[in-house]
């Protein structure tokens, strides 16, 4: 027998799900303000016509491919990958990437803002007992989990640094995931953390390894805190969006009883 345990937000308006200037926003019609729409594809035929007066149901939704619980893929990072070649976009994702073993990393108590090492990746692991297998997902369950739609939302939880995300990448691991808004740490913690070293190399550079070694990984994820260490799969096949550097996905969790 098989649980399914869904770890998607749903895309919503009105809630502090991205940056001001990225949030979705979607428009509902219901059966009643679509009904003359319908007849008008039947000449003749009058709202009257229709069972209760009704008509269709339907949403018009204007966000990026980044709304949601998204896959990013390589392409999203950069214009190459794997040391040069051409990075690929989310319909050329290889599809067994997207329906492998899983293991979580628990980093809640870690503080936002926080930039996670290869060294506390590793601590983790040897924490739960895990050895990373190759196409392994990796997710990560951090602080912000809890706070998606509130208004500190983007700001919460800790990030995966280049070093981290290269520890899994190195070990076969193609795809990984977060419940935060970034798989890098929340852009107002670095920003400040610019303003002290001026380094830019800690721009972005979670994802920037994407440029040594493509990947793919989802962000907004939910839910991550039922879901034990390892021990289950996890499916995310993302919509084909024509070459597109994310596409949105129903992230599920598959755990044998």
């Amino acid at each position: 027998m098989r649980r399914l345990i869904d770890i998607s937000v749903p895309l919503q308006a009105g809630i502090a799900s991205d940056p001001p200037g990225l949030l979705p926003e979607i428009d509902y019609y219901t059966h009643a303000d679509t009904a003359a729409d319908v007849v008008s594809f039947f000449p003749g035929a009058s709202v009257d016509d229709l069972p209760d007066r009704e008509g269709w149901a339907v949403e018009w939704v204007r966000m990026t491919t980044h709304s949601g619980t998204h896959l990013d893929a390589p392409y999203h990072y950069s214009a190459t990958m794997d040391g040069g070649v051409r990075a690929i976009t989310i319909d050329e994702v290889p599809l067994e990437w997207c329906l492998q073993p899983a293991v979580k990393l628990d980093f809640r108590h870690l503080p936002d803002g926080h930039v996670v090492t290869a060294a506390e990746v590793e601590a983790e692991l040897d924490r739960i007992g895990h050895e990373l297998r190759p196409l392994e997902i990796v997710v990560v369950n951090t602080a912000a989990g809890r706070r998606y739609g509130e208004d500190d939302y983007v700001s919460r939880g800790c990030g995966m640094g280049r070093e981290a995300t290269l520890y899994l990448l190195e070990r076969g691991v193609r795809l990984t995931g977060t419940d935060a808004w970034s798989w890098d740490a929340p852009f107002v913690h670095t920003a400040r953390r610019f303003a002290r070293e001026h380094d830019p190399s800690i721009i972005w550079e979670g994802h920037r390894a994407g440029r040594e070694i493509g990947y793919c990984h989802i962000e907004k994820l939910h839910n991550l805190e039922s879901l034990p260490d390892s021990g289950f799969q996890i499916s995310c096949f993302p919509v084909k969006v024509h070459a597109a550097s994310a596409g949105w996905t129903r992230a599920v969790a598959i755990m044998d009883e």
